[in-house]
């Protein structure tokens, strides 16, 4: 489905995977996301969409190589970025100093906070009302990240629960296995448009942050990437993904 062939993976790691060069001559180039995390990856009829995946398809178009999409769980994309197994990687990460010493980053393509989600009669009104709440998050993410250190601080008492993917956040506070979650803002803000009313953003976590695609230390990819990028925001390509995906203009294109 989202899988490259064997036979293509192989001939990519024989050449070096994420050693870059997959920009010349509109060569097919292997993406690890975790596509279970709309509105930014997910799947619909059997092919990932989403932002990201357009973002990325419309990169690829402007600097010559073919996106072929894996479906990576989000904590095994960095690891598998450093092994070679991917060349690039999409899937709502935030740039980090911690992940800047691992893997390179594009420059940035979307602004982003966190954000408290929870059934609108749950009696949270805001984090300072988790108490001995269990909290979910996905591992790995910054919304991990954020949930750790409301926890050292006293914020939170309760257990933090860690899943795979946030759609198993997602369904688990549907069936009342975890009072809240903490994630990012706009896939939360989807959730709960989607949810009929199940829940709903009790409180937006300022954190600043900034997705990047994500490629191995040193890559030949990054600085078509990055020309790419520029063009896409300067032309209104890039407000125009906003808008399909996010359903508005966006406050600020990301620097």
């Amino acid at each position: 489905m989202f899988v490259l062939a064997a036979a293509l993976a192989a001939t990519l790691a024989a050449c070096g995977g994420g050693g870059g060069g997959g920009g010349q001559g509109g060569e097919d180039v292997t993406v690890a996301s975790d596509i279970a995390y709309p509105p930014f990856e997910f799947e619909r009829d059997g092919e990932p969409v989403g932002f990201d995946i357009d973002l990325l398809n419309e990169v690829g178009k402007r600097a010559g190589f073919t996106p072929e999409y894996q479906n990576v769980t989000f904590d095994g994309i960095i690891n598998g970025l450093r092994n070679n197994q991917y060349d690039v990687a999409i899937s709502s990460m935030t740039i980090t100093p911690d992940r800047e010493k691992r893997i390179d980053f594009s420059e940035p393509y979307f602004n982003a906070d966190q954000s408290l989600l929870a059934p609108g009669d749950a009696g949270i009104e805001s984090v300072d009302d988790l108490g001995d709440a269990t909290v979910g998050v996905q591992l790995g993410t910054t919304g991990e990240i954020t949930a750790r250190e409301f926890k050292d601080e006293g914020t939170i008492n309760g257990e933090i629960r860690t899943f795979d993917t946030i759609e198993d956040a997602f369904n688990a506070l549907e069936n009342g296995q975890i009072d809240a979650i903490i994630n990012d803002l706009a896939v939360s803000q989807y959730e709960a448009k989607n949810s009929d009313g199940n829940a709903e953003i009790i409180e937006v976590i300022p954190t600043d942050e900034q997705y990047g695609i994500a490629l191995p230390k040193d890559s030949d990819l990054r600085q078509d990437i990055n020309e790419a990028l520029a063009e896409i925001k300067e032309d209104g390509t890039y407000e125009e993904i906003y808008k399909k995906w996010i359903g508005r203009a966006p406050e600020e294109i990301p620097r």
